[in-house]
């Protein structure tokens, strides 16, 4: 059953300061897909497919403009030529032929002419994005082998480990992770491979996701402590690295923080905008997730110049210093991180207009 919007379509335009939003539905494959197109003001929107159930229409469309919008930060503030965007691929219930399913995206993609190109995200794969290639050339993260940079997924572990390095040398005043304790939500493709990076550093895991295995294989191969969902914001450590889905950092969880970093790789980790302030008022400090988790669109966005997996490494890299100059800009002035970040990016787009 579907519902209708609690609040009118250019309601929610406005409330996330749009921009275009294109829908498709095909009856053959069974497709319904929302492209959220926020700012293309740098250049040809950018940003993943996200392919999972969604109760509500309303639900599907605040993701994808979330998303997007939050897609328009992170190019901006890795110094992309490109704007923020975001598809959501309403997974169907029943039985369906999934080959088709993104075939028909693709060619709802060549119907958009360009102004976004996708990627891998939730729920999707590089096997998907193959699929999409063999219908429209608007698609990244493809296989090398055809000129594409693979799964993009190492890259935003990189960035968010060089992230929290940044966090632990402003905060903690230590040059290296030996010994520091990070709770990790979520180890999917991008925190299992985190959580490996942080292991190889020295660094002391507890680990939490909703897939029994994988926390067991990081307790078998990384010595990891495990905890419940919820449970992992209240676990005493230095750092919290929330990486599943986003408002992660709610009402509920940031009263639970005992580290005195929060730094991970999922997208909308705050869930207003005074969760940013009341993480602040704890004395934490918080990494934007946009700017930390950067690597991944850094890298495929490489393929549209013609990749070169060196300037992707550089780029990626580079997000310490971004991180620790919001965070020095966010001492100074006494405001939450993720507000500087906002007003940073704002500067530079400024300039674009």
């Amino acid at each position: 059953m579907r519902y209708k919007l609690a609040m009118g379509a250019f309601e929610y335009l406005k409330k996330y300061q749009y921009g275009q939003v294109h829908l498709k539905r095909d009856e053959a494959s069974g497709l319904q897909a929302i492209v959220a197109i926020h700012d293309s003001r740098l250049g040809p929107a950018m940003g993943g497919c996200r392919f999972v159930h969604y109760d509500t229409d309303e639900a599907a469309l605040i993701d994808a403009l979330r998303l997007a919008r939050g897609m328009t930060y992170k190019s901006a503030l890795a110094g992309l030529a490109h704007g923020g965007g975001k598809s959501v691929i309403i997974k169907p219930r029943g039985e369906f032929d999934r080959k088709k399913l993104f075939e028909s995206f693709g060619s709802f993609l060549n119907d958009l002419g360009g102004r976004y190109i996708t990627a891998e995200d939730s729920g999707t794969s590089m096997s998907d994005m193959e699929t999409i290639r063999s219908v429209t050339k608007h698609v990244t993260g493809v296989d090398p082998k055809h000129g594409g940079s693979g799964d993009p997924s190492p890259f935003t572990a990189l960035g968010t480990l060089r992230g929290i390095e940044a966090c632990v040398k402003f905060a903690l005043k230590r040059d290296s992770l030996e010994g520091l304790h990070v709770a990790i939500q979520g180890i999917g493709n991008v925190g299992y491979r985190l959580a490996q990076l942080l292991h190889e550093k020295g660094a002391k895991l507890t680990v939490a996701d909703i897939d029994k295995t994988k926390v067991e294989k990081a307790q078998a191969e990384l010595g990891a402590q495990k905890a419940g969902l919820t449970d992992i914001f209240g676990v005493d450590c230095d750092i919290v690295a929330p990486c599943a889905l986003g408002s992660a950092l709610n009402t509920e969880t940031v009263p639970m923080l005992k580290c005195k970093i929060v730094a991970g790789a999922a997208n909308n980790q705050l869930a207003s905008e005074q969760i940013g302030i009341d993480v602040m008022k704890k004395g934490i400090l918080y990494a934007p997730d946009y700017a930390i988790n950067a690597g991944g669109i850094i890298n495929v966005a490489q393929e549209v110049l013609g990749y070169d997996e060196k300037i992707s490494t550089d780029k990626t890299l580079a997000i310490y210093d971004t991180i620790y100059e919001i965070s020095e800009r966010s001492a100074k002035t006494e405001t939450p991180p993720g507000v500087v970040a906002d007003k940073w990016v704002e500067e530079l787009l400024a300039k674009t207009s």
